[in-house]
């Protein structure tokens, strides 16, 4: 029998965070020992929060649960995976797209590092949640409190002007 805790680590940016992001989260917690939620960079792209506070929005929302942790990283997912000791790369599948797209890194990986990859199906009735997508309507002055866990709604609602400046400097 082995005895080796299993490590999954859950990587994005989470800028922000959805109720899809921890709903995927929490369900994987109930299959790995530990689940370290791995907030990245993606130099593709401008985040609308601080690496600072998203840090602190995971880690509140996820306080409750015990073998969750939140930590930063640089890199690629698989190096900060293989470092951590990590079983598996947890990721969550929205729709066909997310699967394709998925599919092809989970496979590179595999066969580049060794690392496996565990796909979790969103919720339904949070299938059409992206961060983009808040980001978007929360800059048009929409409500994204159902969408969201209340802890992001400050940093929303603080910014929504300059989210619609963000938006605006996306295009």
């Amino acid at each position: 029998m082995n005895s080796a805790r299993r490590i999954a680590v859950f990587p994005g940016m989470f800028d922000p965070v959805t109720l899809g992001h921890v709903d995927v989260i929490r369900r994987g917690a109930a299959l790995f020992d530990e689940i370290v939620v791995g907030v990245g960079r993606n130099p593709l792209k401008t985040a609308l929060l601080t690496t600072a506070q998203r840090l602190t929005i995971l880690r509140d929302v996820l306080a409750d649960l015990p073998n969750v942790r939140v930590e930063e990283f640089d890199g690629l997912t698989v190096d900060f995976a293989r470092r951590l000791g990590a079983a598996a790369i947890l990721r969550g599948i929205r729709d066909s797209s997310d699967l394709r797209y998925e599919l092809q890194i989970a496979l590179t990986n595999r066969a580049v590092t060794g690392v496996e990859t565990v796909f979790i199906m969103t919720s339904p009735e949070l299938a059409f949640t992206s961060s983009t997508l808040i980001k978007q309507i929360a800059s048009m002055g929409g409500d994204v409190s159902k969408l969201v866990p209340p802890a992001v709604l400050p940093y929303i609602q603080r910014d929504a002007a300059s989210l619609s400046q963000h938006d605006n400097m996306m295009e």
